[in-house]
């Protein structure tokens, strides 16, 4: 499969390792000109290019940006496209945002307004970057990381949760894009290490209005 990434952050890059170790060609980009990933590309192996370019690149592609960097994202050439929405809504980072301050809206449906035509799956935001190489394991391995996925689209849906498992992580249908609040920051699922019970019970004892303390899924 080709992967591109839209982001070159610490998630994008950990993701990308994951992959290309399984097989899988990846294409790195970010908002600045190929050549500052020059260094990046050359680790993991991966090739590099603009956002247009990773986006055309990929059968699935990764969005992985701050949400006041959905303006600029490739919207034509990500129409049709499986789209991994990685994002979370940090205010410190981001800005106040009243949709999603009160919750009206989530990430995923947010990202969707700004790419119509693209096939959004909200994914890989659960967990922190550094966790991703360290946790991920084998299926039918013991103490396995659930991970939960979310999207409108079936097809899509099916395909990054076949990703996600060949990843190392066991995927976890959590609904629509609608329900996807439910493992957002500061949710109890958010970045928590749980097997597909304890992730089940997470995303059940999640309440829209109430947040878990700041930073308490950081250990």
């Amino acid at each position: 499969m080709r992967i591109g990434m839209i982001g070159a952050g610490f998630v994008s890059q950990n993701l990308a390792a994951l992959a290309i170790a399984r097989g899988h060609e990846v294409m790195l980009s970010n908002s600045r000109d190929p050549k500052t990933l020059f260094s990046a590309g050359a680790t993991l192996g991966c090739r590099t290019g603009t956002a247009e370019e990773a986006a055309a690149f990929g059968d699935v592609v990764l969005v992985a940006v701050p949400l006041t960097a959905f303006d600029a994202l490739p919207a034509p050439a990500l129409a049709g496209k499986v789209v991994m929405d990685a994002n979370n809504y940090y205010p410190q980072r981001d800005g106040q945002i009243g949709e999603l301050d009160d919750h009206t809206e989530t990430t995923s449906e947010r990202l969707a307004r700004h790419l119509p035509g693209a096939r959004i799956v909200k994914a890989f935001n659960a967990i922190r970057a550094v966790e991703l190489p360290r946790d991920a394991k084998a299926a039918g391995e013991a103490g396995r990381r659930a991970l939960p996925i979310a999207g409108d689209d079936a097809e899509a849906k099916r395909v990054v949760m076949e990703l996600t498992d060949e990843l190392g992580y066991e995927p976890f249908d959590a609904g629509g894009l609608a329900e996807s609040w439910r493992f957002e920051r500061a949710k109890p699922a958010y970045c928590a290490a749980l097997d597909r019970d304890g992730l089940k019970v997470a995303l059940a004892a999640a309440e829209r209005d109430v947040e878990v303390p700041d930073g308490s899924w950081r250990p």
